[in-house]
């Protein structure tokens, strides 16, 4: 190496690394679906994404993927310091998950508090689990963000067995009295009020919501086959002064909410799973456009019998009339 190369290497700047403090635990969860929440923290350093929270599968035989699905409410697998959530299936038997917090060297708040919370089926959340109080997660498998494109649909459902269905604000989104439930949605506005404008929380058990989704970010569960029990709505920004929304909802157990205003959640009495729903956004002052009743599941008809094939059609027999009787001849007289 020349006197030269040397001096332009020893200039060259030297990689900086920053030493964090790293904590891990190993969860054991049974069969079942767990949401798995991490609380925000006082004093986080947003710009570094600290403290933060990952949820894997432990190397080696303790993993299990083929029996453990996780799925973040956010695109990048990680849980911030604001506080977010993710989803754990275990479909057989129990299995280990490692939960990493990691935060500043230096950090002075304390790390993020860990709640488990176990979902029985249409998505209601039985007794929480005991876990840790500073667990974490690692690299999840965040579920598909569905961003709703602006010259389609303003919203777009994915809908227990039929996937992703869109409609325009003000129509209905999914079928009342058909008994399935929507699993997540996205909302995209493409006139009034921009995407930018709008966020939205999905209802997942009682005083128990998803992080705010901006809009045309999908919110919910696609993939883990998860109701959500409803939804809150609110706008944010200039659009906030100049407009406003309310929105209505239908669920699986007959029941019907709504109107409701920004920023309030629509969820029934019986947290039931919600089945259709209707978002209705218009400028302050002025009457909304005329609001269409949901979308009700027609009731079953009898098929009317097909006519028989290569029939010719029956002439009906004339009635002849009936035969006078011959009269009587007449007597001769004598």
């Amino acid at each position: 190496m020349s006197d030269r190369d040397a001096a332009t290497q020893s200039r060259a700047p030297t990689p900086r690394v920053d030493e964090l403090r790293v904590t891990a635990h190993m969860m054991t969860l049974d069969h079942g679906l767990f949401c798995i929440l991490s609380t925000p923290v006082p004093g986080g350093d947003i710009t570094q994404g600290l403290p933060g929270v990952r949820l894997s599968l432990p190397p080696g035989p303790a993993g299990r993927p083929d029996a453990v699905s996780i799925r973040g409410f956010r695109d990048d697998g990680w849980l911030s310091a604001t506080g977010d959530a993710a989803l754990v299936r275990v479909t057989s038997g129990s299995a280990q998950l490692m939960v990493t917090i990691y935060q500043a060297k230096d950090a002075v708040g304390g790390a993020p508090n860990i709640q488990v919370m176990r979902l029985g089926e249409g998505g209601a959340v039985e007794p929480a689990v005991p876990a840790p109080t500073d667990v974490a997660p690692a690299p999840a498998q965040p579920a598909p963000a569905a961003t709703v494109p602006r010259t389609a649909m303003d919203l777009v459902a994915h809908i227990q067995g039929s996937g992703d269905v869109g409609c325009m604000l003000g129509e209905w989104m999914g079928l009342k009295g058909s008994k399935t439930w929507v699993e997540g949605f996205a909302i995209a506005p493409t006139k009034d009020v921009l995407p930018a404008d709008i966020e939205y929380q999905a209802v997942l058990g009682r005083g128990w919501l998803s992080p705010w989704a901006e809009g045309g970010q999908f919110c919910g569960s696609r993939g883990m086959a998860l109701p959500v029990l409803g939804l809150r709505l609110r706008l944010r920004g200039a659009a906030a002064e100049t407009h406003e929304c309310f929105y209505s909802a239908t669920f699986v157990d007959g029941s019907e909410v709504g109107p409701v205003p920004a920023g309030e959640a629509c969820e029934s009495e019986s947290l039931a799973p919600l089945e259709s729903f209707q978002i209705v956004i218009h400028r302050r002052g002025a009457a909304p456009a005329a609001v269409a009743p949901a979308k009700a599941l027609a009731p079953a008809t009898a098929a009317a019998k097909p006519a028989p094939k290569n029939t010719k059609p029956v002439a009906k027999p004339v009635a002849k009339p009936a035969a006078k009787p011959a009269a009587k001849p007449a007597k001769r007289s004598r």
